[in-house]
């Protein structure tokens, strides 16, 4: 068998950076992607057969750990019933309802094949519902890659959206809006200065992808209090926090209400899915009950459904998981803390319940801007650190640290060990 050094020569040549997500290919760190065999529990084997204590958790959805035994069950009896009909499944129907019982505001649901898919069919809808074009995002928040969700900000929280990749027309980012995360004043100047043409105004209720920076007190109230007031949706991207932070995800953990929400692989067990949902009054201008079309032959795949009725199952019967992950979350965060304190190191970390981010900045971070002082060099010199050690982590430092029920206290003591160690060495 090849190493991933050699695999990852080999998939240049075929696949465009050689990887088919960008993060993966450690350019912000150095050095080539691991190629990974196999995953069980919190733990991931290259093919070299080199072990390591998993914290990306496939971006997010491992919640239960790699491989559970019961969602492995499932995938396998569903997988000999086929692969995929196109046509409605019993499965798809269980999955929504259990959906709409853990999430209290969540009355409809419509299932896709991503996160994107999800955010791009809930943004149609809401300009199909309000009939109104503009959408206000936050910058360093991240909402897949359809052509509108992909912009930064300009100037100023006036400016009009700025395309962030080649491919995207001037018009269509045109109609989205940049504010500052964490800044109601940037979200009500845009929303005073496009009067009655904001459709919705999208928000990660935790940004995890500019590292983990969580909503200040009231910044979510805040948001509710702004789109009602004037006439817009507020659309909640749970793709990272749905189902993971509570069964009802952000909303119950904060305790706000969106219209809409959209979630990613979680409700898929890690399999291929995505979905977005809301009240009946919205939901119900989807086709073939409304006019907003949205369609997918694979939405609904009987084989993912099948291992997200399992996890979900598990999620909405068990608290022992988010009891768990919630204390492991609160060991590193505070570990992370002593030793930066102990070694006057100029880093700060963050964390809720089972998401985390060391910065490699002092902080505090709370929105992108402040997220972008991070040290990039130290954070790449920590993360090759930490992966000689045996330790992944996203090769980012804008990515979040993905704890999970498979995750064990002794786990989290090895991390600040080792953690310990290098800070001697960099700082």
């Amino acid at each position: 068998m090849m190493n991933s050094e050699a695999l990852f020569q080999r998939a240049r040549e075929v696949i465009p950076g050689g990887v088919n997500s960008p993060v993966r290919a450690f350019q912000s760190v150095g050095g080539h992607p691991r190629f990974i065999q196999k995953a069980k529990g919190a733990r991931i084997w290259d093919v070299e057969g080199n072990c390591y204590l998993d914290f990306v958790g496939s971006w997010g959805p491992m919640l239960l750990g790699h491989g559970d035994d019961r969602i492995l069950q499932a995938v396998t009896e569903a997988a000999a019933g086929g692969l995929s009909f196109g046509a409605p499944t019993e499965r798809e129907v269980l999955v929504a309802e259990l959906m709409t019982r853990m999430v209290s505001d969540l009355e409809m649901v419509r299932m896709v094949n991503s996160g994107t898919e999800a955010v791009m069919s809930a943004i149609r809808l809401a300009r199909g519902y309000t009939g109104r074009d503009k959408v206000i995002k936050f910058a360093g928040c991240y909402h897949g890659h359809s052509d509108g969700m992909l912009v930064k900000a300009g100037s100023g929280v006036m400016t009009a959206g700025v395309p962030d990749s080649l491919g995207v027309p001037a018009k269509v980012a045109g109609d989205t809006l940049t504010a500052i995360y964490n800044d109601l004043n940037s979200v009500e100047a845009l929303l005073q200065g496009n009067k009655d043409q904001v459709a919705a105004v999208i928000v990660e209720p935790v940004a995890a992808n500019m590292g983990v920076v969580p909503p200040a007190p009231g910044f979510l109230q805040g948001l509710r209090q702004l789109c009602d007031q004037h006439g817009a949706l507020l659309i909640f991207d749970e793709v990272i926090t749905g189902f993971r932070l509570a069964r009802g995800g952000a909303q119950e953990y904060f305790g706000v209400r969106a219209d809409l929400c959209t979630y990613g692989k979680i409700i898929g067990g890690g399999m291929p899915v995505g979905a977005y949902g809301g009240r009946k009054e919205i939901m119900n201008w989807i086709s073939p009950a409304g006019q907003v079309y949205q369609a997918g032959t694979l939405s609904g795949n009987p084989v993912a459904m099948a291992a997200g009725l399992c996890q979900l199952s598990i999620l909405a019967e068990d608290d022992s998981v988010y009891e768990k992950t919630a204390r492991l979350g609160q060991q590193f965060t505070q570990g992370m803390n002593d030793l930066i304190q102990r070694h006057h190191a100029p880093l700060s970390v963050t964390g809720v319940g089972s998401l985390a981010c060391l910065f490699f900045t002092p902080g505090p971070v709370t929105n992108y801007e402040e997220a972008k002082k991070s040290d990039t060099a130290a954070f790449a010199r920590y993360f090759n650190g930490m992966l000689n050690r045996g330790f992944y982590f996203a090769p980012s430092q804008f990515e979040a640290i993905f704890l999970s029920a498979a995750h064990t206290e002794e786990d989290i003591q090895a991390v600040l060990e080792a953690a310990d160690q290098l800070f001697t060495e960099i700082f």
